[in-house]
């Protein structure tokens, strides 16, 4: 399933987390790009294409933005990609950042935006809560292993209540990496 042959470069999840970054660095030195390329409440209906740009732009003004978005995508996807493999894991990558986006256009403030890969990544957390849900992993600055299914959904409901951060993005992500644990471990679909 995962292929260690090739460079570096050629991997899809170094591929995922550097076209993010480069988008943050593009996004501190051209003025309003982040603004453009996100999703906003009600402009959606117009700008169909930002359910998947918003995913690639993070706050230029708080660095942990995109550190710990990058940090949960490397750790989530490498371990799904050993399960799932490549493809399956950008399926759920994408479908849940879509996903995620489509509940912040729904459930979200009637002029809000929402940026940042976070949707995309509880997906990947969501499906690796169901397929290895015992999976012992440490949360700084909790001192014992919690198992995985308690630390995605509680960070899933702890940033719910941090003010500016899109909690719909991250249930509507949650919820469709859940749908395709929930399949992959019924044989429902393939990897």
């Amino acid at each position: 399933m995962y292929r260690y042959n090739r460079p570096m470069w050629q991997e899809p999840l170094f591929i995922l987390i550097a076209v993010n970054v480069v988008m943050w660095v593009l996004s501190l030195s051209i003025r309003g790009l982040a603004d453009n390329l996100a999703l906003y409440n009600p402009e959606f209906i117009r700008h169909p294409w930002t359910i998947i740009t918003s995913m690639f732009v993070h706050s230029t003004s708080d660095f942990t933005h995109i550190l710990f978005n990058m940090i949960a995508l490397y750790f989530f996807g490498s371990y799904l990609i050993q399960i799932v493999g490549e493809r399956m894991m950008l399926a759920i990558y994408f479908i849940g950042g879509i996903i995620g986006g489509l509940f912040f256009f729904l459930l979200g403030p009637t002029y809000g935006a929402a940026i940042g890969a976070s949707g995309a990544i509880f997906a990947l957390g969501g499906a690796l809560a169901v397929l290895r849900p015992q999976t012992k992993v440490f949360v700084f600055p909790i001192p014992v292993p919690l198992p995985l299914w308690v630390a995605v959904i509680g960070g899933a409901l702890i940033l719910s209540f941090i003010p500016n951060v899109a909690w719909q993005a991250h249930l509507g992500g949650l919820l469709t990496g859940m749908v395709f644990g929930y399949l992959l471990s019924k044989g429902r679909i393939r990897f």
